[in-house]
C-alpha cells in the first residue's frame, strides 16, 4: 500500500513545484476547495480525471501522485537484487557474452508453459515468484532465438516477446514505466521476428497501458486504435484469440478516451466491445488462454463498471454490476477491480454499509490484491472518516494497516 496518503503526497509535490494551492488550481483546473480538502485530509480520494488533472498541473506522472504503486513493498525498497536481475535481463550488459545454446534438457513447450505460469502468477499478484523466474525465462528465450532451425528460432522470438512483455508489466507495477517501455519495445522487436501475428498487437496494448500510466493519453489512444484497426483489416478477428486481442485494444482505447474526458466516446466503444465479446465463445479457439489478452463478456462488463464509477456515474456502475456472473477464465486481478469499483460506487452514493460488504467480499476472494491497491486504502480511509462506522469497517481498517 502507499507510504503516504494522497493528501500528503499532493502537498509535498505542490511544494516541490513551488506552487500555491491557488496556482495549482489554475494550472490543473481543479478547484482550490478540492485541493484544500485533499491536503487537509478531509477528502482521501478523487476521481481519476481529477487525479490526472492534478498530476498534469504538477508536471508529474500519475503514479507519482498516487504514491507507491502496487507490488512495491511498504519499505519502498523496490530496487533490490531481484529487481536488479530483472533489469539486467531486459537490458543485457554492453559487449556481454553471446547467448549460449540451449542445454540438452531444453524444451520449447516447457518454456512456454513456464511463461504462461508467470502470467498466471502476475494476475494473482504473486510478484515475488514472477520476478525470481523472469531472468531465467528471458535468458532461455534469448538462447532459443539464436540456435536451431528457422521455425525453432521464430518460436524462440515468440517466447522472448511474451517474457519481455511480462517483464514490462512487472516494471509498471514497480513504478518503473520507462524501463517498462524499454522492455516492451524489445518485445515488439522480438514479435516482429516471430511467426505469431497476434503477439505484436498484444504488446502494443501493454504499451498503451504504460502510456496511460505516464499520462500520455493521446499516445495511448492512438496506438490502441491503430493496432485494433490493423487487426480487423487483416482478418485476425475471425478466431477467438484474435477477437480477444482486438477487444482488449478496443477497451484500452475506451479507457484512454474516458480519461481524456470523452466519456461518451468511451461508452460507445465499450458497447461495441460488449457486442463483439459475445462472439468469442462461437469462434475457433486457439491455444493457451493464459498467453492471450483478457477479453470476454465478463471483462467488458467489468471495464464498463470501472469507467462508470471513475467518471462520476456510480448509479450506472451499480446497475451494470448487479447480477453479474463472471466467467471461469476471469483472472483474480479483474475480479478485484470489479469489487473495488463496486465498493467505490457504494461510497459515492452514500451507502457505507454496501461499501463495507463489498470490501469484505474482496478480502475473502483476493486478499493479496486488496492490500496492493491504493484505491482500497483510500475507500476505507473515506469510510473511517465518517462519524458512524458501519459494522465490519474496523476489521478492514486493521487489515489494511490504517486503523488508529
Amino acid at each position: 500500500m502507499a507510504n503516504e496518503d494522497l493528501g500528503k503526497t499532493l502537498r509535498r509535490l505542490r511544494r516541490l513545484a513551488s506552487l500555491t494551492q491557488e496556482e495549482l488550481a489554475e494550472r490543473s483546473g481543479v478547484s482550490v476547495d478540492v485541493i484544500r480538502q485533499l491536503e487537509q485530509g478531509r477528502k482521501h480520494s478523487a476521481r481519476l480525471p481529477t487525479l490526472h488533472a492534478l498530476a498534469n498541473g504538477l508536471g508529474v506522472e500519475l503514479t507519482t501522485l498516487l504514491g507507491d504503486p502496487p507490488a512495491v513493498s511498504t519499505s519502498g525498497e523496490n530496487d533490490g537484487p531481484r529487481f536488479v536481475a530483472v533489469r539486467r535481463a531486459i537490458m543485457p550488459a554492453l559487449w556481454g557474452p553471446a547467448p549460449e545454446p540451449p542445454g540438452p534438457d531444453f524444451s520449447m513447450n516447457s518454456l512456454r508453459e513456464e511463461i504462461a505460469d508467470g502470467w498466471t502468477q502476475y494476475h494473482s499478484a504473486e510478484f515475488d515468484p514472477v520476478m525470481k523466474a523472469l531472468p531465467d525465462l528471458i535468458s532461455d528465450a534469448r538462447s532459443a532465438t539464436a540456435f536451431g532451425s528457422d521455425d525453432a528460432r521464430r518460436a524462440g522470438f515468440a517466447a522472448l516477446g511474451k517474457a519481455l512483455q511480462l517483464a514490462g508489466h512487472v516494471a509498471v507495477r514497480m513504478g518503473k514505466t520507462d524501463l517498462a517501455l524499454i522492455s516492451l519495445e524489445r518485445a515488439i522487436d522480438a514479435a516482429g521476428q516471430s511467426s505469431d501475428p497476434l503477439l505484436l498487437p498484444m504488446i502494443v496494448n501493454s504499451t498503451a497501458w504504460t502510456y496511460q500510466r505516464q499520462g500520455r493519453l493521446e499516445d495511448a489512444l492512438g496506438i490502441a486504435l491503430r493496432a485494433a484497426a490493423d487487426m480487423a483489416n487483416a482478418g485476425h478477428t475471425d478466431t477467438a484469440d484474435g477477437l480477444r486481442v482486438w477487444g482488449a485494444l478496443t477497451m484500452s482505447a475506451a479507457t484512454s478516451a474516458a480519461r481524456s474526458g470523452d466519456y461518451e466516446r468511451a461508452a460507445a466503444m465499450m458497447e461495441t466491445a460488449e457486442k463483439e465479446a459475445a462472439r468469442v465463445s462461437k469462434l475457433p479457439d486457439g491455444g493457451d488462454n493464459r498467453m492471450v489478452s483478457v477479453f470476454s463478456p465478463s471483462s467488458v462488463r467489468i471495464e464498463r463498471v470501472r469507467l462508470a464509477v471513475q467518471y462520476g456515474h456510480p448509479q450506472e456502475a451499480l446497475a451494470l454490476a448487479k447480477g453479474m456472473r463472471l466467467s471461469k477464465d476471469t483472472p483474480p486481478s479483474w475480479r478485484t477491480w470489479l469489487l473495488l469499483d463496486v465498493a467505490r460506487a457504494h461510497t459515492d452514493t452514500g451507502d457505507a454499509a454496501g461499501a463495507v460488504k463489498t470490501l469484505e467480499s474482496l478480502r475473502r476472494v483476493a486478499p493479496t490484491w486488496m492490500q496492493h491497491h491504493t484505491l482500497a486504502v483510500a475507500i476505507v480511509r473515506d469510510l473511517w472518516a465518517l462519524p458512524n462506522h458501519p459494522p465490519g469497517l474496523r476489521s478492514l481498517a486493521e487489515f489494511l494497516g490504517i486503523c488508529e
